[in-house]
């Protein structure tokens, strides 16, 4: 049993939404342990999730653990950059999940891992984890590609934990985007869920988690007429994780007026513009791809610094767009 303690701050407001916003936990999830009991506030059962917290009061949700995962080996053709005792590094495609999840019951990255090693994390008994995500230190969202760390021990997913949260990990990304952006810039705004639609993420000004993100223009194409005042292009950007927050760079690149090309959820509705349509043509994901990550080796102490280039779909959008020379890390 996972047992979360928190603290309400003031006018927290219902404590279903509350709860949400503040563990890893669905509001739907939450509901649901909410009426089974599992939830009380300052020591009393509550089962009401519009139940208003007006601040101070010490929330216990205790949350069963999950069952049996029943994950099975799949040969999903992942590419493995590295791998020893200790870690697997991944070139992970466009279209993989990383892990099992509602909707995605194998077919998934934690699947493939399985048939490679037999097993992502070894279990001692005293350093438990979700069997359906062992060994995942980090994610990328489906449609990202790039490359990810997995780690193989309970020591090693507690060093490279430890890096995530320091900020030592080196993460750079490459995105397309609509317009142009300043040379270069840093996004310092605080993310959550969106106060409406949970399936997406949004900058608050109250209540998010630090997320920062630092940017740069390596290119752009230009497809507006000469002088026109719009300047419509799409450029070429090269994202640095200081954090990583769901979502991060499709958010923060969105919140300054340039969102990611191809993105369902943050990016402008309809069909590209015309003069566009051609080289976007088939695509249906953000064009964003995990280009480099660097860490340090949990039982070495050796730095590692691993590279790819991005995928076909996108190096194929690239090139019509005279830009894939400018991609090279």
């Amino acid at each position: 049993m996972i047992r979360h303690v928190w603290v309400a701050p003031p006018g927290a407001g219902r404590i279903d939404a509350a709860l949400a916003q503040a563990l890893p936990l669905s509001r739907s999830r939450i509901q649901a342990l909410l009426k089974d009991g599992q939830v009380t506030v300052d020591g009393v059962i509550e089962r009401t999730a519009r139940r208003a917290l007006r601040g101070g009061e010490e929330v216990v949700l205790l949350e069963p653990p999950p069952p049996p995962s029943g994950l099975v080996a799949q040969d999903l053709g992942v590419p493995v950059l590295h791998l020893d005792d200790e870690v697997i590094v991944v070139d992970k495609p466009a279209d993989l999940v990383v892990h099992p999840a509602k909707g995605h019951h194998d077919g998934t990255l934690v699947n493939a891992l399985l048939h490679l090693i037999g097993a992502a994390v070894i279990d001692d008994g005293e350093h438990p984890t979700d069997p359906s995500r062992p060994g995942v230190v980090h994610r990328l969202d489906r449609g990202t590609s790039g490359v990810m760390v997995v780690t193989r021990t309970p020591a090693a997913l507690t060093h490279l934990g430890a890096q995530f949260a320091a900020h030592s990990v080196e993460r750079a990304y490459l995105a397309v985007v609509w317009g142009r952006p300043a040379a270069a810039g840093t996004v310092d705004a605080p993310l959550g869920r969106h106060p409406v639609d949970r399936q997406r993420h949004a900058v608050l000004a109250d209540g998010g988690r630090r997320a920062v993100t630092h940017y740069e223009v390596l290119g752009e194409h230009r497809f507006g007429a000469a002088g026109d005042p719009q300047g419509r292009a799409v450029s070429l950007v090269r994202c640095r994780l200081e954090t990583g927050r769901t979502h991060q760079i499709r958010v923060h690149m969105r919140h300054i007026g340039h969102p990611l090309v191809g993105d369902p959820l943050y990016g402008p509705a309809g069909p590209p513009p015309g003069p566009l349509r051609e080289a976007l043509e088939g695509l249906d994901r953000q064009l964003l791809h995990a280009q480099v990550l660097g860490f340090t080796h949990p039982r070495t102490g050796d730095r590692l610094r691993f590279a790819t280039a991005p995928p076909p779909d996108m190096g194929r959008v690239l090139a019509e767009l005279g830009l894939l020379a400018l991609a090279a890390p």
